[in-house]
Order: structure tokens, then C-alpha cells, then sequence
């Protein structure tokens, strides 16, 4: 259920999911999933819901206080949760080969990865002429850092024939927006690597499942104006369509909505650009940035 109140149309954007408690619990009873950027948002509400299944959970974050707290409240509503978590910043090699090497020890493995951690920047390109850090940043937790998780991890799911379900978006799938060049294009780079890599993995007996998600109510979305008022979904909500995914092994979860953006996206192609290329026009004049 949503965490916050829908409105009329996030009702009718965002319908219920269904969500069944009882066949999630016997799918992952006595699994071991690990999320990754599990202290906020969409990965901790998905923390908190599997706790209630007898999975044992890994959580992966930079924030250790806020992975001790989470893990302190899961063990105290239920005392026989398993809750590991690693304080680790995704952005540097290092840290995620510790990771790695941790993740090895484990007796029984890895049977679902999640992962979800990202990082956005709306910004426009001739604010960001002297900001190479923004692209470098986006890239390296949107891109690298599940990559190099990935790879490391493949052998582990292999053997326990798991799962990897990536946290997308919308937009990937769309035509390009001006102002997102750092974010949209570190996510569509990932989106294509795992839609390559999904026959071999399935092939290897791992399932790729691929969750494209539109606004979804987080800090993430805070430092945009814009999207103060505009319609987004509730991270729980998003937690129970995650975990729907996992028992009923769906490849693909996109809102319903998505298939008519994405026919607009070839069909209106020329138009659309020239719509964005005006709008984008006036911003710019509005500005007068300097040569």
C-alpha cells in the first residue's frame, strides 16, 4: 500500500498492485537477498517487507548509522530476523571489491540481488561545462558500480540458480530530455549492459528481471522544483510490486501506461524534439549564459 496519500490521478497512473503476502513469504523463506542503497527510499521500504518473510537480508548503503538503525529496528519487530549490513560507497573500486570479498564468505550465498542504488542530477549541460565530477559521479554508481557487482556476484547466483532484479526507469525508454544528461545517460547505459547480459545469464539459470520505474517519491526528487506537485509513486508501493516480481518471476515490470509513451516516442519523434528544442529555447534565452 502507498505511503503516502494518492491523489485521483496517481490512483489511476499507479493502480494496486495485489500483492500477495503469503506467496512472497514462501518464495524467499530461508533465501539470502541482498540490496544495495537500502538506507532510503524504495530500498528501505523493501528491507522492511522482506523482514517479515523469514528471508535473510543484506543490506549494502554509505550510511552506516542509517544501516545500523534499520537493521536495529528489524531485529526488534521481529527477533529471529538475519541482518547483515555493509557500509560501502559504491562509487569507489575498492570498497566494492570488500564487498565482494565478504559476500563470498557466505555459507549459503546469494539467492536474489536487488539492486537499487543510484544517484541523479538535473542539471543543464552549460551549468555543467566546468562540473565533469557530475557525469563522473552518475557514471560510477548508475553504471560501474552494478557492473563490477554483477560480475562478481554471477558465479555466486549461478550456483544457487537466483535472480537480479534491476531498479530502471522510464525515462530509458524514452526520447532523450534535455537537462538529465548526466542521469539519463548513465541508466541507459546500464539498461542496455543488463539487457545484453539477460539471455546469458538466463542461459546460466539466473533470472534478469527489469523494474522501469517513473517518479517515485524519494529525496531523490527533492532538489527538483518541478516535481514538488507532480504525480509519483509511493516507495512502499514500488517495495510490493518488487516483491511481486520475485514470486511470480515476471522478466519485466513497466507502468501501464508506458507502452503509449513509448509508441508517442517513434511515431511523434519529430515533433516531440521540436517541442523539446523550443521549450528547451526559452530556458536558455531566459539565462543568456555566457560564451
Amino acid at each position: 500500500m502507498p505511503d503516502h496519500k494518492y491523489s485521483l490521478i496517481e490512483h489511476f497512473l499507479f493502480p494496486p498492485t495485489f500483492f500477495s503476502e503469503k506467496k512472497f513469504a514462501e518464495t524467499l523463506e530461508g533465501k539470502t537477498v541482498l540490496i544495495t542503497g537500502a538506507t532510503f527510499g524504495i530500498g528501505e521500504r523493501l528491507a522492511y517487507l522482506i523482514s517479515k518473510t523469514g528471508a535473510n537480508l543484506i543490506l549494502v548503503a554509505r550510511t552506516a548509522e542509517k544501516l545500523e538503525a534499520i537493521k536495529n529496528e528489524i531485529e526488534k519487530e521481529n527477533k529471529s530476523a538475519n541482518v547483515s549490513i555493509f557500509s560501502t560507497d559504491l562509487t569507489k573500486n575498492e570498497d566494492v571489491e570488500n564487498l565482494l570479498e565478504n559476500l563470498k564468505d557466505l555459507p549459503n550465498g546469494i539467492d536474489v540481488f536487488i539492486s537499487n542504488a543510484g544517484k541523479s542530477i538535473r542539471r543543464p549541460l552549460f551549468e555543467s561545462l566546468e562540473r565533469f565530477h557530475d557525469f563522473q559521479r552518475t557514471m560510477s554508481l548508475n553504471y560501474f558500480a552494478p557492473v563490477q557487482l554483477m560480475l562478481g556476484l554471477i558465479p555466486i547466483l549461478r550456483k544457487n540458480r537466483g535472480r537480479i532484479i534491476n531498479i530502471s526507469a522510464v525515462n530509458v525508454l524514452l526520447i532523450p530530455a534535455p537537462f538529465w544528461t548526466a542521469y539519463q545517460s548513465s541508466k541507459t547505459a546500464f539498461d542496455q549492459w543488463f539487457r545484453c547480459a539477460a539471455p546469458e545469464l538466463e542461459a546460466a539459470g539466473i533470472r534478469a528481471t527489469s523494474v522501469y520505474l517513473p517518479l517515485v517519491r524519494t529525496r531523490m526528487i527533492e532538489p527538483t522544483a518541478e516535481y514538488k506537485n507532480a504525480p509519483a509513486m509511493s516507495p512502499a508501493h514500488v517495495a510490493e510490486i518488487i516483491g511481486k516480481s520475485i514470486y511470480t518471476r515476471r522478466k519485466i515490470f513497466k507502468p501501464w501506461w508506458l507502452i503509449f509513451g513509448q509508441i508517442g516516442s517513434t511515431i511523434f519523434r519529430r515533433p516531440a524534439e521540436f517541442f523539446m528544442n523550443s521549450w528547451t529555447k526559452k530556458k536558455f534565452d531566459k539565462k543568456s549564459p555566457k560564451d
